[in-house]
């Protein structure tokens, strides 16, 4: 009995270099035909990129103003609650691609982030939060990659009516929001090791093991410091990530091409706008929010630990 292998097909390997060339070609020569009709510009001092992140009240109620950063965290908690109570309802006993896409979530947020840094006892109490949490900030990245019409400052005009124009936004490249759900974790993680040791307990337990004498002097200061530091090591981390990602984004389609007044750039850029894109959407959204939900429940566990 013989058996035979696949043999690669050579025809379809050449029918792929021919795309390739020809999506080259179409490349070289949409840049070239563009800087024949455009020629080389000026620099163009009014456009900010950064205005593209600036928020304008839609609805003025003082602190409580409505804007589209507000917009998208509603978006965001409605996604999560209602994704949640959505599927909650509709498990299986042979699970759908659907009910398995969300078990691999169920299971990355159980193992990895909550009992991966917390004993079991701790782990099935707080599992919810950190659930919560990881799934708040991961849709708020999702959508924050998704073009929405949310830019009140350019407007399109539609039979007299200014609707905003579609752009890329996302709350957690609002500092703002990263800024509260850290202090929201600062908050807790603080409260379970005072909760657990006591006030001075807890203090006592920020001491690595082994430090005595004057040099306490030194440890206990910046231990207390380094405690103040988490909120910043948890709020710049995922501003800064998601804030970055939609700059380069929007200076790859077309930012950069505006600045400088170079027509041809745009279109030079955008295949580099596209991988970014899919790399930004596939990885960086949820990457930040596991990071995030990740060194919550390891602050979390270390406040009720001793040292």
């Amino acid at each position: 009995m013989t058996s035979t292998a696949a043999t690669p097909d050579p025809g379809a390997k050449t029918n792929t270099k021919k795309l390739l060339w020809i999506l080259a070609g179409i490349w070289i020569g949409g840049m070239i035909i563009l800087i024949l009709i455009f020629g080389f510009g000026h620099q163009n001092h009014e456009f900010q990129i950064q205005n593209e992140f600036k928020l304008i009240n839609w609805v003025h109620l003082g602190v409580f103003s409505i804007n589209r950063a507000v917009v998208y965290l509603f978006i965001s908690t409605i996604l999560t609650v209602g994704t949640m109570l959505w599927i909650a309802g509709r498990m299986h006993q042979r699970p759908n691609k659907v009910q398995t896409a969300v078990e691999i979530l169920y299971s990355l947020m159980r193992d990895n982030i909550t009992r991966g840094n917390m004993e079991d006892r701790m782990a099935a109490r707080w599992f919810p939060f950190m659930g919560a949490l990881f799934l708040f900030i991961w849709f708020n990245n999702i959508i924050g990659y998704l073009p929405l019409p949310t830019n009140s400052e350019q407007t399109v005009n539609i039979f007299g009516a200014h609707i905003p124009s579609f752009a890329l936004y996302a709350a957690t490249a609002n500092i703002s929001v990263p800024l509260v759900l850290a202090i929201v974790v600062f908050v807790i993680f603080n409260w379970v090791g005072i909760s657990t040791h006591g006030p001075i307990g807890y203090l006592k337990s920020l001491i690595p093991a082994g430090v005595h004498g004057a040099i306490l002097l030194l440890i206990f200061p910046l231990e207390i410091i380094s405690t103040f530091m988490r909120l910043l090591s948890l709020t710049i981390r995922l501003f800064a990530n998601i804030l970055a990602g939609h700059m380069i984004i929007l200076f790859m389609t077309g930012g950069l091409a505006v600045l400088l007044g170079l027509s041809f750039l745009g279109w030079f850029t955008i295949p580099f706008a596209v991988l970014l894109y899919i790399f930004e959407l596939g990885l960086i959204a949820t990457l930040q929010a596991f990071i995030f939900a990740t060194l919550a429940a390891i602050y979390i566990s270390g406040a009720a630990t001793h040292h």
